[in-house]
C-alpha cells in the first residue's frame, strides 16, 4: 500500500486528526516532512480537507476519497462481518451529489482504456460486419458473457457445456432446467442489443426494464421493479424497500450516467449503480452487466464479457462498493477485462 493510501486509509476512521497522529499510525517510519507533502499533496489532488490553522489543524478525507482510495480487500474481509464499519443503508447522496463531482477513472486508467479503444477501433476496420468472421466472433463473445454472467450468479454450466447448449439448444446432463434458461435468455438479451445498439445511448428505466424482462424471461421472475424488501447474501448493506424509492434511484442513476461524457464511465457506473440499487427481485447482477456492455456498444467500443476474472474476486469487490461506495477494487476488474477484451475479441 502506497503511503498516501495508508494516510487516507487512517483519516477514514480517525478523521479529525492531526498530521502528528497519523505519523504515529504509519505502518513504517516516515519523516514529518514526508507526511506533510502527502498531505498536502492529498488537498492539493481533492482527497484530503484541513480544519484549522497552524498547530490547531486537522484533516479529514473528502467524498472523492471515499470513493476512490486503493483499499486492500484481504485486510478489509479479514474482519468479521458482524464486526466491519459498514453504510448499512443506501447512500441517497451517491448518486446526486458526489459522483457526479468526481472523475471515475485516474490519468493512468485513462490512458489504459484509451489504448484499448485504439486497439479495438483498428480491429474493427477489418471486420465486415454480417461477415463469417464478425458473426464467429459475435457468437464466440456471447457464448463467453453467457456463461461468466451467469457463472457468477452460481450457475454450474461449464463453458463448453454453455456453447452446446446456445449452438445446439441441448441441456447439458446433471443440470437444471432454470440453469439452462439463464443462459439461453443471456443470448437473447444480447441479440436484442446488437440489433438496436443505438437504442442504448440513453439510458432510462424503460430500456433498463426491457433487459431485464429479456433475462428472467420464463424463470418464475416479476420483471418490474420489485415492491418487497431484498436480502443480499454476504453482507449487511440493505438495499432500499419502498417502490417509489426505488424508482427514483433509478431515474437519478440513468441522470447520471446521461450526463457523463465518456463510455467507459458510463458502462462502469451501470455496472456498479443497478447492482447497488438492486431494483429488482432476482436478475439485478445480470442486468447490470448487459446494460453496461449495451452502453458500451451503442458508444461502438468493446463489450466486455468478464471471462478471465474469478466470480469470488468480482463479488469482493462488489460488496466493497455495497459497505463502503468504494470503487477502486471494482474499477481495477473493469479496466483489466477491457484490456482483456480487446485482445480476446474481433
Amino acid at each position: 500500500m502506497q503511503l498516501i493510501d495508508e494516510i487516507l486509509e487512517y483519516l477514514q476512521y480517525h478523521p479529525m486528526s492531526s498530521r502528528q497522529d497519523v505519523e504515529r499510525h504509519l505502518s513504517s517510519k516516515v519523516s514529518s516532512a514526508t507526511v506533510k507533502r502527502q498531505i498536502a499533496r492529498g488537498i492539493e489532488d481533492g482527497l484530503i480537507v484541513s480544519h484549522g490553522n497552524n498547530r490547531s489543524t486537522v484533516y479529514a478525507i473528502t467524498p472523492k476519497a471515499h470513493i476512490l482510495r486503493t483499499v486492500n480487500l484481504d485486510s478489509y474481509y479479514a474482519i468479521d462481518i458482524d464486526k466491519r464499519d459498514v453504510q448499512t443503508g443506501y447512500n441517497f447522496d451517491l448518486i446526486r451529489t458526489e459522483l457526479p463531482k468526481i472523475d471515475i477513472f485516474s490519468a493512468d486508467e485513462k490512458t489504459r482504456l484509451d489504448e484499448c479503444q485504439k486497439l479495438f477501433t483498428a480491429h474493427m476496420k477489418e471486420m465486415v460486419p454480417g461477415s463469417v468472421a464478425y458473426n464467429r466472433e459475435l457468437e464466440r463473445l456471447g457464448i463467453d458473457l453467457s456463461w461468466k454472467s451467469s457463472q457468477i450468479e452460481g450457475n454450474t454450466y461449464t463453458l463448453i457445456e454453455t456453447e452446446t447448449l446456445l449452438k445446439d439448444l441441448k441441456e447439458a446432463k446433471g443440470r437444471t432446467h432454470a440453469e439452462a434458461q439463464m443462459l439461453l435468455n443471456h443470448k437473447s438479451a444480447l441479440k436484442a442489443i446488437i440489433a438496436n445498439p443505438g437504442f442504448f445511448e440513453r439510458l432510462s428505466l424503460a430500456r433498463i426494464e426491457d433487459i431485464h424482462s429479456v433475462l428472467v424471461e420464463d424463470m418464475g421472475v416479476e420483471p418490474s421493479l420489485r415492491y418487497r424488501r431484498v436480502r443480499i447474501t454476504g453482507t449487511k448493506y440493505q438495499p432500499l424497500d419502498v417502490e417509489s424509492q426505488i424508482r427514483e434511484a433509478v431515474d437519478d442513476m440513468c441522470a447520471l450516467i446521461n450526463g457523463k461524457a465518456d463510455p467507459y464511465e458510463k458502462a462502469l457506473l451501470a455496472l456498479l449503480l443497478i447492482s447497488y440499487i438492486q431494483p429488482f427481485e432476482d436478475g439485478n447482477k445480470r442486468t447490470s452487466r448487459l446494460v453496461s456492455n449495451a452502453l458500451l456498444l451503442a458508444y461502438g467500443h468493446c463489450p466486455l464479457t468478464f471471462r478471465s476474472v474469478d466470480a469470488n474476486d468480482y463479488r469482493a469487490a462488489l460488496l466493497l462498493f455495497y459497505e463502503q461506495n468504494n470503487l477502486s477494487a471494482f474499477k481495477r476488474i473493469f479496466v483489466e477485462q477491457a484490456e482483456f477484451a480487446v485482445h480476446e475479441y474481433f
